[in-house]
């Protein structure tokens, strides 16, 4: 991969809203930014009660709890401050490797320990973090595909003291119909 390719993708995983040429774009991948990032939260919520009522107390899934708690508050923090497109993905993936660990431990176990979706919590935290995953993966592909507004790089140069007062003094003879040259000392 060159040095073109690299910083093209680089600056991809690292476009913000902001890059977007339409408006509502924009507004639709913050609205989904901060729902997907409350979904996140939500999900976070839900494991961090599961661990304190007992869950800390089983061997790799307990810890496993409370990293997931940690994680995905600090990923939904990370995503509304940043608002880059790679958190907008990372919590997509974090919403569906939640949801994955729970289906896994329900139908095959996941290190000696099995689960049951009849436990209090088991459905709301599918749904919850499946929703999470959607949101943001909604917002991550509007973000990604959505089409940029021109890069600063790419608009004129921004004129000098000395050229801006031509120009402004150009603009207003324009708009008044006279073409004459102005001399500066």
């Amino acid at each position: 991969m060159g040095a073109f390719s690299r910083e093209r993708l680089l600056r991809l995983l690292l476009r913000k809203p902001g890059a977007l040429e339409s408006r509502v774009a924009r507004a639709a991948v913050l609205a989904l930014t901060g729902i997907g990032a409350g979904f996140l939260v939500w999900s976070a919520v839900i494991h961090l009660e599961l661990w304190s009522d007992g869950y800390k107390d089983i061997s790799v899934i307990g810890p496993l709890f409370l990293v997931q708690g940690i994680a995905c508050i600090v990923l939904a923090v990370a995503i509304v401050a940043f608002r880059w497109l790679a958190l907008l993905a990372a919590g997509a993936v974090a919403g569906v490797a939640t949801a994955v660990g729970l289906l896994l431990t329900v139908h095959v176990g996941l290190f000696g320990y099995t689960e049951s979706l009849s436990v209090p919590y088991a459905t709301l935290s599918l749904a919850v973090e499946f929703t999470a995953a959607f949101v943001l993966l909604v917002a991550t592909g509007l973000l990604a595909l959505a089409r940029t507004a021109k890069a600063a790089n790419d608009q004129a140069p921004v004129p000098t003291r000395r050229n801006s007062i031509l120009f402004a003094s150009t603009s207003r003879f324009q708009r008044v119909g006279i073409s004459k040259r102005i001399k500066f000392r």
